[in-house]
């Protein structure tokens, strides 16, 4: 699903990445973990297509994304790519479906479509009874998995997640820890997944150490 090959990527004179190379199986969950500063989170943004490269190369889902123009990597990262952030980012004036339907809208679904699919997946989260609450009337852990919702709606390719449970405390924690195990069986998502928790890294398939901007 992923090939990553040789990344390197610097901010000024600031080596982030020093030649990173990464290879993730089609739905396999793949957890990143390092100090701060190990350059965990850029890599995830250039994985995501929303952080350029200084050189190296990448495939994703079979697509070479390092050669595409900043509107082919804006089409593709809409309908290949979901993101899930410690913050959820749902925008305040939408419901928890309004929310999760954008994406699809914004590919080119009917609304129709973008609406049975969006209550399918918060069916999915166990949010049946929530669809037209608004962010500001749900607990954190609803939010989140209202934005996992929104981040899997178009069916992606790959699924990124930056400290996902981060700012959750360990009930909802552990249920959107679970949660992505469910999305890798029951949907065969890739998953990739920055976190500072030592129980979710365990958890997943396999667990990747970085350091200095490499891994180890």
């Amino acid at each position: 699903m992923i090939k990553a090959n040789d990344i390197h990527k610097s901010f000024g004179s600031l080596e982030v990445l020093k030649g990173v190379s990464l290879d993730v199986k089609r739905s396999e969950v793949v957890s990143i973990v390092g100090q701060s500063g190990a350059g965990k989170t850029t890599l995830l943004q250039i994985l995501g297509t929303l952080s350029a490269m200084d050189s190296g190369s990448l495939s994703i889902d079979g697509v070479e994304v390092s050669t595409m123009n900043d509107n082919e990597l804006s089409d593709f990262r809409n309908r290949h790519i979901g993101f899930v952030f410690q913050f959820h980012h749902l925008l305040p004036e939408f419901t928890a479906v309004e929310n999760v339907m954008l994406p699809a809208l914004i590919a080119g679904r009917s609304k129709r479509e973008a609406e049975q699919e969006a209550l399918k997946l918060l069916k999915m989260m166990n949010l049946s009874e929530r669809t037209t609450h608004k962010p500001s009337a749900l607990s954190g852990g609803e939010q989140q998995r209202v934005a996992i919702a929104r981040a899997i709606v178009n069916h992606p390719a790959l699924l990124l997640a930056d400290e996902p449970s981060g700012n959750l405390d360990t009930k909802n924690r552990d249920e959107i820890h679970s949660l992505f195990f469910r999305l890798r069986d029951e949907l065969g998502q890739t998953t990739v997944i920055v976190t500072h928790d030592d129980g979710l890294a365990s958890m997943a398939d396999r667990k990747i150490t970085m350091r200095d901007g490499l891994i180890l």
